[in-house]
């Protein structure tokens, strides 16, 4: 494993970073580490200038919030904890927005909670989200909703929440930031003989023996969560690194060659989702698109209302459709931005009049191109809705 080649930080286009409590919080005063953050701030904005789109992915409103309310120290009922988080996501959002304005990023706040990134619908609208925040060149500092969050409902943990927010975004790099620098063939703590594992290009059940037993007290929230991380994350095309998140300048060491664990992805964030999207979920509908329409799929393009020529089936939004040609083959399966009925009310027409047609401005496309597999007939993976279900 040690001989693999490690990716090289500088070119990866779209990442996302996941900053733990501990790191970005005084344990003792509760306090915020203002320069620690800062030093990352400077990071986030030279990634930001030479092109690379960033996300946060950040621990510490419970941390910051408990100190505010002066809570005691010791486990904090559920209530306590909603309202710490409360208190504390005021003040992180804060510390964010102030501390990358001064290189003139903006930051946008998104609470996100399990079902979230569970359910399609919601799914689709916290992505639509980030791409829009993205492609404003803001920066989206997200967290789970822990003021609504049960421990039924909620993540438990911001290692996984990080690699579900990378594969929503289609981020080609994910950087958990932790107390340790990667990954070793046992807790180093306890044992003087375990090495560094500097790249690792499969996670078998071996690298999952190395980061412990999940219902472990070492492992819990540890290295196990950041390895199970890893898999959702590699599944999706995102590569994955453990870095040291102690010292100043954190990202800045990743790209300078300090020691790390990487796990590397297999193919890119968009082939694995289009591999989901047409192999992975049952169609409720049909498209069917005329010749035009058909082409412009074929070039890349998103498939507009005005293309489409008949609607079968009953589906929501989210849900997986087929697209077929007028000659009755399907030439594509994606995820329809609406409901079957407002669906039947906007086929043929222009983007410009969907407004008007259901009282509310959507979104132009009715299935966005980066929500799309194009099939090539019966055969094709995904084409029956038969072959493997959600």
């Amino acid at each position: 494993m040690a001989s693999l080649s490690a990716p090289e930080f500088s070119r990866f286009r779209r990442i996302v970073i996941k900053i733990g409590s501990a790191l970005l919080v005084d344990r003792q005063t509760g306090a915020l580490k203002r320069d620690w953050l800062e030093a990352l701030a400077e990071d986030v904005a030279g990634l930001s200038a030479a092109g690379t789109e960033v996300l946060i992915v950040s621990s510490g409103a419970i941390a910051l919030g408990r100190g505010l309310l002066k809570l005691p120290r010791g486990p904090l009922k559920l209530e306590e904890s909603q309202a710490a988080a409360a208190v504390g996501q005021i003040a992180l959002a804060r510390a964010y927005a102030e501390t990358l304005g001064r290189h003139r990023l903006t930051a946008g706040q998104i609470l996100l909670t399990l079902s979230d990134t569970e359910e399609r619908r919601r799914y689709l609208n916290a992505r639509a989200t980030l791409e829009t925040l993205l492609r404003l060149k803001s920066v989206p500092v997200v967290n789970e909703n822990d003021t609504v969050a049960t421990s039924e409902i909620r993540y438990g943990d911001n290692d996984r929440l990080a690699a579900r927010v990378a594969t929503m975004a289609s981020a080609d790099c994910l950087v958990l930031l932790s107390d340790i620098d990667g990954l070793y063939t046992a807790p180093p703590q306890n044992d003087p003989d375990a090495r560094h594992i500097a790249v690792v290009d499969k996670i078998t059940r071996r690298i999952l023996s190395m980061a412990g037993d999940a219902g472990s007290e070492l492992s819990r929230g540890g290295m196990r969560t950041k390895v199970e991380a890893a898999q959702i994350a590699t599944k999706g095309g995102t590569a994955m690194v453990i870095a040291s998140g102690h010292g100043l300048h954190p990202l800045k060491a990743i790209a300078d060659g300090a020691r790390v664990t990487w796990f590397l992805a297999s193919g890119t964030p968009v082939a694995a989702r289009k591999r989901w999207i047409a192999g992975g979920l049952e169609t409720r509908g049909t498209l069917t698109v005329d010749a035009g329409a058909a082409r412009a799929l074929f070039s890349g393009k998103s498939l507009l209302p005005a293309g489409v020529r008949a609607v079968a089936g009953r589906f929501s939004r989210g849900d997986a459709v087929s697209v077929a040609s007028e000659a009755g083959e399907r030439i594509a399966k994606g995820l329809i931005a609406y409901d079957a009925d407002e669906m039947k009310k906007i086929a043929g027409c222009q983007s410009a009049e969907i407004e008007t047609i259901l009282g509310y401005s959507g979104r132009q496309a009715v299935i966005h191109r980066d929500d799309l597999a194009l099939t090539t007939g019966e055969d094709a993976p995904g084409a029956s809705p038969d072959t493997e279900h959600a």
